[in-house]
């Protein structure tokens, strides 16, 4: 099955060292979170993997090989910042992006066609970009990264401008792409999201990588549960058994209740 392995990367900026010795790898078929607070060194790391810039030391392997020009020709890559032509219309957007990936004009007038049904927008065909909607820009820029059929997709906070509906649409999207043996990284700040999408994931600090596994491993090793508790005033948690330790929230005094390997804290 393919693999993406990201070895020793390094990065610096003048004195800043963006990505530090960082390794970890992505398999086929499962959703990659790659996790970290902003400035951490995460789209550093998409951006050598794109060939935008390059790395000080390190490499990138698809299947144990250096990834090449036609491995980034399947990529499918949607940045942070939109990338679209604003006084253009939607479909002919996606067709150059297509076209930008190999594809021949019909095919791309096709495919352009057929994603902009799966996202729910074939009347936006032929609108100027400027005409959408945040969210609806936002689905087009999805539409522009998948329709080309990519191996390994890219995805650098998708949900942003997404409404819950569309959250879901998105979701299903990259659910259907990962059972069907692609490569999938995700970089987002919404926790829920990737707790309900990702299988491992890869947490950057600071250039460093300071967690890596599967997310069901993680949440056992490191995760708590919480309980919130509403009492009336003058309702007293710290009596009963076990209790170590009460937080309260507010006026309503309303408690938080921790349970960690066993044991209420």
């Amino acid at each position: 099955m393919p693999t993406l392995t990201f070895s020793r990367l390094r990065k610096s900026y003048a004195t800043t060292v963006a990505v530090d010795d960082v390794t970890f790898e992505v398999r086929s078929g499962e959703v990659f979170g790659l996790l970290g607070p902003n400035g951490a060194g995460k789209t550093s790391l998409i951006r050598i993997l794109m060939d935008i810039i390059a790395a000080d030391a390190g490499e990138i392997l698809l299947d144990g090989r250096p990834v090449g020009r036609a491995d980034l020709d399947r990529i499918g890559y949607l940045p942070e910042e939109r990338g679209l032509y604003r006084k253009e219309k939607v479909l002919e957007v996606l067709i150059y992006f297509g076209m930008l990936k190999g594809l021949e004009r019909a095919a791309a007038r096709e495919r352009a066609r057929r994603w902009l049904e799966r996202v729910d927008l074939p009347a936006a065909a032929g609108r100027r970009v400027d005409e959408l909607s945040k969210g609806m820009q936002q689905k087009v820029q999805i539409a522009g990264a998948l329709l080309h059929d990519p191996r390994l997709i890219v995805l650098d906070e998708p949900f942003s401008g997404l409404d819950p509906i569309n959250t879901v649409l998105v979701k299903d999207l990259l659910a259907e792409r990962s059972r069907a043996g692609c490569l999938v990284i995700l970089s987002t700040h919404q926790m829920p999201l990737v707790e309900s999408l990702c299988d491992r994931v890869a947490m950057i600090d600071h250039g460093r990588l300071v967690l890596y596994g599967g997310l069901e491993e993680i949440r056992r090793r490191h995760g708590t549960a919480s309980v919130l508790v509403g009492l009336p005033e003058g309702g007293d948690l710290e009596r009963l058994p076990h209790v170590l330790r009460v937080e309260r929230q507010g006026r309503c005094c309303a408690s938080s209740w921790t349970r960690s390997r066993g044991r209420a804290t």
